[in-house]
């Protein structure tokens, strides 16, 4: 009798319709692999939903919070139903920039220097000097990201608006000009690295990250071997010191423009990264030699309980 797999996605986060992107690529991906599947569109009732499936293994395609901030996973604990990704407390840290970056900081992986303030405050001086950064200290997919460019007189004046829907504490950091550097840890193994290009020739955002031909990703990416290499170590060091398991990605910046510092520092670690058509993750793992098939049967086969 073939596994029954429960596909979590939707849900009620800013990043739902990605997340049924992804969920739904994953479990049509996984029914050609053979498992019986249900797609579970997760609301209120997902616990009672749940205790009458009773599926073999719940694979996590939410993204955002709640289902990437450890609440998701604590009730497939208290469940018993094993699931994939990251466990609780990683889930948790991971999707706090800031106390991610304590963490990350101690195990010797450079990241960007920032505070996190209030967002009335931040938006009456500059926290920092510009060229910054202001985003939302728990949420994803570059949601509520501001560039605030050198040369700026005002700090940005959203931050007030009634349309600012993410949260009180926004996280300050200094900006790194330079390349935009992305790399996935799968179980224990990095894998390659990319370099992402937004086609407008702006910045990485959420168009950028989830329209058809938003971005352009250069794999394996065009850096001195030891950089990529280094990129690599940085990943599954961060990956390892979050207590992350399954699949993971880090974000990076590195700053290779004349003149400048040379930094290479991670700016998060996602434990749920996108698994739409045009996700990362997909593209670095069919670079390492899995098809897609193949890679989210590896995830199901590695769902467990107490990650």
């Amino acid at each position: 009798m073939s596994k029954h797999v429960a596909v979590l996605m939707g849900g009620t986060s800013s990043e739902r319709e990605v997340s049924l992107n992804s969920g739904t690529a994953c479990a049509d991906a996984l029914e050609g692999e053979g498992y019986r599947v249900t797609r579970v569109d997760v609301g209120a009732d997902v616990a009672a939903v749940l205790s009458e499936l009773r599926p073999d293994a719940a694979f996590n395609a939410l993204h955002g919070p709640a289902g990437e901030d450890g609440t998701i996973q604590g009730l497939l604990e208290i469940l018993r139903i094993p699931y994939t990704h990251s466990g609780v407390l990683a889930s948790a840290l991971a999707m706090h920039k800031e106390r991610a970056k304590v963490v990350m900081r101690a195990a010797g992986v450079s990241v960007p220097e920032g505070r996190v303030v209030n967002r009335h405050d931040a938006a009456k001086s500059h926290p920092i000097a510009p060229p910054y950064v202001v985003k939302p200290v728990s949420e994803g997919s570059s949601m509520g990201v501001i560039i605030v460019r050198d040369g700026r007189s005002h700090p940005p004046q959203i931050l007030t608006s009634e349309e600012w829907v993410f949260g009180e504490d926004v996280l300050v950091e200094t900006y790194v000009a330079g390349r935009e550097l992305t790399c996935a840890v799968m179980g224990d193994r990095a894998l390659g690295v990319i370099e992402i290009k937004a086609a407008s020739g702006g910045w990485y955002d959420y168009d950028a990250k989830y329209a058809p031909g938003g971005s352009i990703h250069v794999l394996p990416a065009e850096l001195k071997p030891n950089v990529y290499q280094r990129v690599q170590e940085l990943s599954l060091t961060a990956h390892q010191a979050l207590g992350c398991r399954g699949v993971s990605r880090a974000d990076l910046r590195y700053d290779d423009t004349p003149g400048g510092t040379g930094a290479l520092v991670v700016l998060e670690v996602n434990t749920q990264p996108g698994m739409t058509q045009t996700s990362l993750v997909p593209d670095m793992a069919a670079h390492a030699g899995y098809r897609f098939g193949e890679f989210v049967r590896w995830m199901v086969e590695d769902a467990s309980l107490g990650r």
